[in-house]
């Protein structure tokens, strides 16, 4: 078994974002969201959301890609809510998502961010970058690796220091 800590914030939206996130359905919706993560081995530390999308901070194990988890997650989440909660409902998620790393040192704050939902939303004092889902495939800017395909420490932008193991 490998060592790992990958965390990620991850935010989806309902179809065009309709409101359909409702009271009566939220605490059935984001139960089956973490029974299906715990499923799929995926530890959950924090689910949370607003009329029209929902944060989930979790652990992903290497052996999956984010896209197939996300998949997973919100194929079993929309059925359960047309066929359990809402029987004939045509409740849907949009077909993006967006995914943010975390690292273990601010996983607190990803977790306080994702439990104050509805608080941020009520005050309107969200933080866009974390409520960002989009359809079409957004990766980084930046310039990335020089042309040539290697790094020097000149070009890092952050100090090297020892790790101590």
């Amino acid at each position: 078994m490998p060592f790992w800590r990958l965390y990620y914030h991850l935010v989806w939206a309902t179809r065009r974002r309709e409101p359909r996130i409702t009271p009566d359905i939220e605490p059935q919706l984001y139960r089956c969201v973490v029974d299906k993560a715990a499923e799929l081995e995926i530890w959950t530390y924090a689910i949370n959301g607003w009329t029209d999308h929902l944060h989930l901070l979790v652990s992903i194990p290497p052996k999956f890609a984010v896209s197939y988890v996300v998949a997973q997650i919100k194929g079993a989440s929309s059925h359960y809510v047309n066929h359990v909660i809402d029987p004939g409902g045509d409740f849907a998620w949009q077909q993006g998502y967006g995914a943010l790393s975390v690292g273990e040192a601010h996983r607190h704050i990803a977790e306080a961010y994702i439990n104050g939902q509805k608080q941020h939303h009520a005050q309107d004092r969200t933080i866009a970058a974390l409520e960002r889902a989009a359809d079409i495939d957004e990766g980084p800017t930046g310039l990335g690796l020089p042309p040539e395909g290697r790094v020097r420490e000149a070009d890092l932008p952050y100090q090297v220091v020892d790790i101590p193991f």
